[in-house]
């Protein structure tokens, strides 16, 4: 019989500090963006991540942004605990697609003290580099989620980080 998976970095949805619920143009946005991403269509970091599902076996595609930072490339649950980060977790692989060019990944999530130093020592500063603060503007007041920029131990407790590799 199979275990079920571990959760490393969320607490039980019983109390604390809660991640933000999508705003509500996410509902919106991700089946028109998933649609020009199949076809094909550059949108920055943006990449479909297909992941079996844990319940029903069937494979579900979602619009991610990957995170490639010096080598090495994350997803990052900016909603916290959501669907697609508890498939992946279930599943530890998953398909990446950018340019219509699939890719498959192993998926490891990182450790709560990983994840922090993840958001304070990786994320942080490459954000804090994109030209007229375009990045905190989308991380912080677009998407709500300021915490993965302000306070990286909140962030790691509460938006699950997964490093992506190829499969061999």
């Amino acid at each position: 019989m199979a275990m079920p998976a571990r959760q490393l970095n969320h607490p039980s949805s019983g109390g604390g500090n809660r991640p933000p619920s999508p705003p509500f143009f996410v509902g919106l946005f991700n089946p028109i963006a998933r649609r020009l991403l199949r076809g094909g269509l550059p949108m920055g970091p943006n990449a479909l991540l297909t992941v079996r599902g844990r319940s029903s076996g069937l494979d579900r595609t979602t619009p991610v942004a990957v995170a490639s930072i010096g080598g090495h490339r994350w997803v990052i649950a900016t909603f916290g605990d959501v669907n697609w980060a508890r498939n992946l977790r279930a599943a530890g692989r998953a398909t990446v697609t950018v340019n219509r060019r699939p890719e498959a990944v192993d998926a490891r999530e990182l450790s709560a003290s990983e994840a922090e130093a993840f958001y304070r020592d990786t994320l942080m500063p490459y954000v804090n580099s994109i030209p007229l603060g375009l990045g905190r503007f989308l991380l912080g007041s677009l998407l709500g989620a300021k915490e993965l920029l302000t306070d990286p131990h909140a962030a790691a407790l509460h938006h699950p980080v997964f490093e992506l590799t190829p499969v061999d």
